[in-house]
């Protein structure tokens, strides 16, 4: 009786230090997981703010280089408007180019085309006879071997 007391009690007594041990581990290094996912959760934090600085700084030159570029017309428009009142040999001609310089693009009316209205609607067949089978009919494309 004592041996099988002492069989069951070894393994007994194994698995409750083996879980006591555990237990003190576990407290011991509560942040052992937690510390990989903070890591990580870090890391995509860091990443997504480089991120949304990159787009800051992507929209920023994008900016500067569109009111650079809205300057550059201003500059040339000017420019042409001042070679039309130097070059430009009469008035009538001087009027016209600074007429065309200062024009707004949406000013010019343009005529707006129609269809005309006798037109035949396309037909997605070829015409035939009524005698004839069309491409739908059973017997379309086969010899008659009769």
């Amino acid at each position: 009786m004592e041996q099988t007391l002492t069989a069951w009690l070894l393994p007994a007594l194994t698995l409750v230090a083996g879980i006591a041990i555990g237990f003190l581990i576990a407290r011991l290094a509560p942040n052992a997981a937690p510390s990989r996912t903070q890591r990580q959760l870090d890391e995509m934090q860091e990443r997504f703010e480089a991120y949304q600085n990159e787009v800051v700084t992507h929209f920023n030159t994008t900016a500067n280089l569109v009111k650079k570029l809205t300057q550059s017309y201003h500059d040339v428009q000017e420019h042409l408007s001042h070679g039309a009142d130097r070059l430009a040999l009469d008035e009538v001609t001087r009027q016209r180019l600074l007429a065309t310089l200062h024009a707004e693009p949406s000013a010019d009316k343009r005529e707006r085309l129609t269809p005309p209205r006798d037109m035949e609607i396309p037909k997605d067949y070829a015409p035939k006879s009524d005698d004839v089978p069309g491409m739908l009919d059973e017997g379309y494309g086969l010899k008659n071997r009769y």
